[in-house]
């Protein structure tokens, strides 16, 4: 379990420290913070009962966790408060806790999860039976895995628990059950499997689990961010009352919520996954509804960059633009000077194709799921030559690496960024 990495007195409640653009949270000044927000809640009258049980959760997530930014800080506060409700969603929202190397807080937050959520199911390492057994559609569990690189970090690993991966994609949704036969009679059973879950763990979680996800990127703490100490049976009381607040507020809204349509600032699977925690914020009030919006699309926004600089497809969509833009978009580009301008980019995976780099064979291969192949093109000096037409890729580039709409009105300034993030 992570340690903090310096003491700090119970008693103190520290500030969290200016936010920052940050491996996996891009941090931009485009809300209020959460402690300006207070201030101004405070002066203009008494918050709403949901907006202030909310506050009341984000403060005791500040006081043992230092979180990545307020846009995370507000994301896992409406994660909690979602499961108090989750007979009410369509889509149940993983709440992926990642980090680049051990001692980032991880676990930490876990704990805080684990005792403010509804019907906590705490697991390090169950079978996929063990799960969805315990898994019942009248009041899901809130599923809570810790050290999850060990079930995918490797490929051995990750063959092994390609099951465990599939419930907890298929829990993402309702009415996916898994059929399992049981009994004497060999009779065909369906479990369920829809229910929220955590999952912490070093590195990335596998793609599809991360694409149902709320991603918080932890990092380690620094010399002067300081947390109270965490003790299980001092501090899970005050943790366990707001929990009960938590769902003596929300449990009367059950209906309202099922019926709620919110207006989302993203779409498609983004959308189903943030749905649960914006319909928590509106029924909260007060600066909720704009704090969660605020997170769902920063927080959006930076994971598909870094899908973007992953996806090895979706990379090469965008390596591709490139090469045509740097050409002036020409009509047509050949299949060779494509690859050339491709596997010059040295920081593209390109290499890893072979001692020359991307061939046209694994171009070709690359491409077929988008149905786009080379053919004999007749270039404007009259030669011909295997190449691709520029309109080949427009539809494709749409819809999956789209170019990023310009940002509405003034822009603001971004915060300094650390040394080796994206400015």
């Amino acid at each position: 379990m992570d340690e903090p990495t310096s003491s700090a007195t119970p008693s103190a409640t520290p500030d969290l420290p200016p936010v920052v653009a940050v491996p996996g949270q891009l941090a931009i000044p485009a809300a209020p913070s959460a402690d300006r927000d207070r201030d101004d809640a405070s002066s203009a009258g008494p918050r709403p009962e949901g907006a202030q049980i909310l506050a009341d959760l984000r403060a005791q997530i500040k006081r043992y966790v230092v979180m990545p930014s307020e846009e995370a800080l507000t994301a896992v506060t409406l994660w909690i408060a979602a499961t108090h409700l989750q007979r009410a969603w369509q889509h149940a929202p993983r709440l992926a806790i990642v980090a680049p190397e051990k001692r980032c807080g991880k676990s930490r937050l876990l704990d805080v999860v684990t005792e403010t959520v509804r019907n906590p199911l705490i697991t390090v390492n169950a079978s996929p039976a063990a799960i969805f057994r315990s898994i019942d559609d009248e009041d899901p569990p809130s599923l809570l895995v810790d050290e999850a690189d060990t079930l995918f970090s490797t490929v051995k690993a990750a063959e092994k628990n390609e099951e465990v991966r599939g419930l907890i994609n298929a829990g993402h949704q309702r009415n996916r059950p898994t059929l399992r036969v049981t009994g004497p009679e060999h009779k065909p059973t369906a479990f369920p499997t829809f229910a929220m879950a955590a999952l912490a763990g070093i590195g990335d979680l596998p793609d599809t689990v991360m694409d149902r996800s709320v991603v918080i990127r932890m990092r380690r703490r620094a010399a002067g961010e300081k947390v109270a100490a965490f003790r299980t049976t001092r501090d899970t009381p005050a943790l366990h009352a707001i929990r009960d607040r938590l769902s003596a507020w929300l449990q009367p809204l059950y209906q309202r919520a099922l019926e709620m349509e919110p207006l989302m600032p993203v779409e498609d699977r983004a959308a189903d996954t943030w749905e649960p925690l914006v319909v928590i914020a509106d029924l909260a009030g007060g600066e909720w509804p704009a704090l969660a919006r605020t997170a769902c699309r920063v927080m959006t926004d930076y994971e598909a960059g870094q899908d973007e600089e992953g996806g090895l497809r979706t990379r090469l969509l965008v390596g591709i633009r490139r090469a045509f833009a740097a050409e002036n978009d020409p009509a047509v580009l050949g299949t060779k000077r494509l690859l050339e301008a491709l596997n010059a980019d040295k920081e593209a995976p390109w290499a890893e194709y072979g001692a020359n780099g991307l061939t046209p064979r694994g171009l070709q291969l690359l491409l077929q799921p988008y149905g786009i192949s080379s053919a004999n093109r007749r270039f404007p000096d009259g030669t011909q030559a295997k190449g691709f037409a520029r309109n080949q890729f427009l539809d494709t580039w749409a819809r999956y690496c789209p170019e990023p709409a310009p940002a509405a009105g003034p822009a603001q300034p971004l915060a300094e960024p650390l040394p080796g993030t994206a400015a």
